[in-house]
């Protein structure tokens, strides 16, 4: 499908000022987006990163195993006639991974309608940004990231397609992990659908935007947080405070003389009483 229509996109600055919208060139950016092509285009590429290392041994690669475990008859086991056989444990594999390549071919043709539709579904999207000049004379991450905090994409996963080799634009983007710097040649359908939002040097498209002058950035206003963040913090800074707070000994109290209590009297022990026997009737009687 494809649209009458020429897409636009809009234009900054490298560091950030607005610029009037640009028109995209109609050979690339005609909106046609064909869906089963970029699957295919993206499905090989994922495909052609694997390498293929996955191995097992078969039964001829384990070592050992080349006598017979014991002997044909006359044990009552079943007859075995290599511990490297497969239903030993240790032996060897069956059916298992071995070496091989997952690459896939896509065509030339199929590959560069894959790219168009990729392109043409983030212009669709407004995600295509027109950078005028990436001119950096050593690679600089913070100013690469002010130009994308400016723009608020710093949330978003960033890709941005230079003119040319531009190793210093590249080695500024390589500490950001949102962002991916890359020559506008070398551009794949698989990045372009990775990417949030596009931002394409202006020479890269065969345009040459003329210099602007610059304008400060506005400063962004901070986000507050929470009360109740605020006050977990407090509490817990006072606490972690009183920690490291160095305690003050108590002064030693005196001691105070107390009255000894009288010993008690021992308790004298009680006397054992004597059970006097009564005369028996029969001493009376004799008497």
């Amino acid at each position: 499908m494809a649209d009458e229509t020429t897409l636009q996109a809009a234009a900054y600055t490298a560091q950030g000022t607005a610029r009037d919208k640009v028109a995209l060139p109609e050979a690339l950016f005609d909106g046609t987006v064909n869906m089963p092509v970029m699957h295919q285009a993206v499905k090989a590429y994922l495909a052609n990163q694997r390498q293929g290392n996955a191995a097992t041994k078969i039964r001829k690669y384990v070592i050992g195993g080349n006598q017979k475990p014991w002997r044909q008859k006359g044990t009552g086991r079943a007859r075995q006639g290599s511990t490297r056989a497969p239903q030993w444990v240790g032996g060897g594999t069956v059916f298992g991974p071995i070496p091989r390549s997952y690459a896939q071919y896509v065509p030339r043709q199929v590959r560069a309608l894959a790219r168009k539709s990729a392109f043409n579904a983030r212009a669709r999207e407004d995600a295509i940004i027109v950078i005028d000049r990436f001119d950096y004379d050593a690679p600089k991450t913070s100013r690469l990231k002010a130009l994308i905090d400016r723009l608020d994409l710093a949330d978003h996963k960033v890709l941005i397609l230079t003119d040319g080799v531009k190793p210093n634009v590249f080695l500024s983007g390589r500490n950001l992990p949102t962002a991916h710097v890359m020559p506008y040649a070398d551009v794949s359908t698989y990045h372009l659908l990775w990417s949030d939002v596009v931002l394409v040097e202006a020479g890269a498209l065969g345009q040459m935007l003329a210099p602007v002058a610059e304008t400060a950035a506005e400063p962004r206003a901070k986000k507050a947080k929470p009360a109740s963040k605020d006050e977990a913090l407090v509490k817990a800074e006072a606490k972690r405070a009183r920690k490291q707070a160095p305690k003050a000994k108590a002064p030693a109290a005196k001691a105070v003389p107390t009255k000894k209590a009288a010993p008690k009297a021992a308790k004298k022990p009680a006397a054992k009483k004597t059970a006097t026997k009564k005369p028996s009737a029969t001493k009376k009687k004799g008497k």
